[in-house]
């Protein structure tokens, strides 16, 4: 994960599930100074508080909006696969994924309005 963050990412908020904590990804998250927007986790004989439920939820709200897109990616685009030689094709490929998506996104907004 440390190769992933960069010093760019400093100030920018971290959307992760609860697969991400622990002393290792604490300390890189600190190193790194990310804001941290890990899923809270309840135990056995420990369940969340209503607190915690409640950031859950509101952390849940915009990562389901994003998952969505990468849902639709896989589902509906077979794959977001992507075997090309050479990193502008790629980023090309990714590119046209992504309008595509938007196109896609763009209808159903438009049927969904015009349906009232």
């Amino acid at each position: 994960m440390d190769d992933i963050l960069t010093d760019s990412d400093a100030g920018q908020p971290l959307w992760a599930d609860c697969a991400y904590i622990g002393e290792e990804a604490e300390s890189i998250y600190k190193k790194k100074k990310v804001i941290v927007m890990v899923h809270e986790k309840g135990r056995r004989n420990k369940p969340l508080t209503e607190n915690q439920k409640i950031s859950n939820k509101q952390k849940s709200r915009i990562r389901a909006r994003v998952e969505h897109i990468f849902g639709f990616i896989e589902n509906s685009m077979k794959k977001s696969f992507i075997r090309t030689i050479g990193i502008v094709r790629a980023e090309t490929k990714v590119g046209l994924m992504n309008l595509t998506y938007n196109l896609c996104r763009c209808a159903q907004l438009n049927i969904a309005v015009s349906a009232g």
